[in-house]
């Protein structure tokens, strides 16, 4: 007769509920207690049924993506992205837009990948920098992969990919510097966004390369939007030392920006030199094509999907946590027409 998963559980000297872990590599096991229960599984000859598995573990072949980010874009080459190393890699892909500022964020996500029995979720901000969900996930022993703003390895033992906006914020206010701007405004987006403090931490630390002083009057507070542009176009109109240039957080508020300056009269580039960032069709279907950083997004997705799907197989391979990987990303200026001189 074969044996059962009963059977495996009273070789082991465990928990039927512990053997349940390992078959389904959840990733919660003690080492020793996983080697005995692989002892017992192959003393045993035991074989677990493919159907009961899949209802009751999440190796499906199914990952998930959470998202909260109004940039549509953005979100587009993101899926694609990741659609792309699903297809590459037997996986197929659940998209799951949310909203993070919610009460009830975590029960949400919780329940979405218990229904959907998912392999693993792949996050982008904010959601990839909100602690308490993070802890939720390491607690149920969910496998997941965070696009992250930053220049350094964060601590953690699940894979990461990193975005290093300081450097292409940098590069942004030191080309408008070159064009012989003093006075440049910085437009941010949401503030709970890392890539927000990222850039404006870039933007800060080229002026003072430049022996510029921080003006805080010419830093103005937004959302990753459009209305955003159109509204801080009307805040520099009426400042009474305005500036001569203008580095908006991204494209969206970038385009705002130029429609807003335009319908005031303003001639972009000579009047008002305005950069973007993200290099979104935003930047070139505006007149004049937007001055920004070219962020490869959709291959930044994929190279999360591929990060998490190769942390699924190691764990499912050798039922251990892989060692941390991550890989960097440097968005690279582009030079367009709203900011020559």
């Amino acid at each position: 007769m074969a044996a059962t998963i009963k059977d495996v559980a009273e070789y082991a000297g465990v928990s039927f509920k512990t053997v349940s872990r390992v078959i389904n590599n959840e990733g919660s096991v003690k080492s020793e207690t996983l080697a005995k229960v692989q002892e017992a599984i192959e003393k045993l000859d035991y074989r677990p049924n493919k159907a009961a598995r899949d209802l009751a573990g999440r190796d499906n072949f199914v990952l998930g993506y959470v998202y909260d980010n109004p940039n549509a874009y953005y979100i587009i080459n993101m899926q694609q992205g990741i659609l792309d190393e699903c297809r590459n890699s037997g996986y197929e892909l659940l998209i799951h837009p949310c909203d993070a500022s919610s009460e009830t964020i975590i029960t949400e996500i919780l329940s979405m990948v218990a229904s959907a029995r998912l392999a693993g979720l792949i996050l982008s901000p904010p959601l990839s920098e909100m602690p308490d969900v993070l802890n939720a996930l390491d607690e149920k022993g969910i496998c997941y992969v965070r696009i992250l703003s930053g220049s350094e390895s964060p601590q953690t033992d699940l894979p990461c990919v990193l975005v290093d906006d300081f450097k292409a914020a940098h590069a942004i206010t030191e080309h408008l510097i070159s064009q012989g701007h003093q006075r440049i405004a910085f437009i941010s987006g949401e503030k709970e966004h890392k890539s927000t403090i990222e850039r404006l931490e870039g933007y800060k630390a080229a002026l003072a390369e430049n022996q510029i002083s921080f003006d805080e009057s010419l830093v103005i507070d937004g959302s990753y939007s459009f209305e955003t542009g159109v509204k801080s176009a009307d805040t520099i109109a009426s400042m009474t030392h305005k500036p001569t240039a203008v580095f908006a957080c991204n494209d969206e508020i970038a385009a705002g920006t130029l429609f807003g300056s335009r319908m005031k009269g303003l001639d972009v580039p000579k009047d008002l030199a305005i950069a973007g960032f993200e290099d979104s069709p935003f930047s070139s279907q505006t007149f004049p094509p937007l001055t920004t950083a070219a962020q490869p997004t959709s291959l930044i997705a994929q190279s999360a999907a591929s990060s998490l799907i190769q942390s699924l197989k190691f764990r499912k391979k050798s039922g251990k946590t892989q060692q941390p990987s991550t890989r960097f990303f440097v968005p690279e200026l582009v030079v367009r027409a709203s900011t020559q001189a």
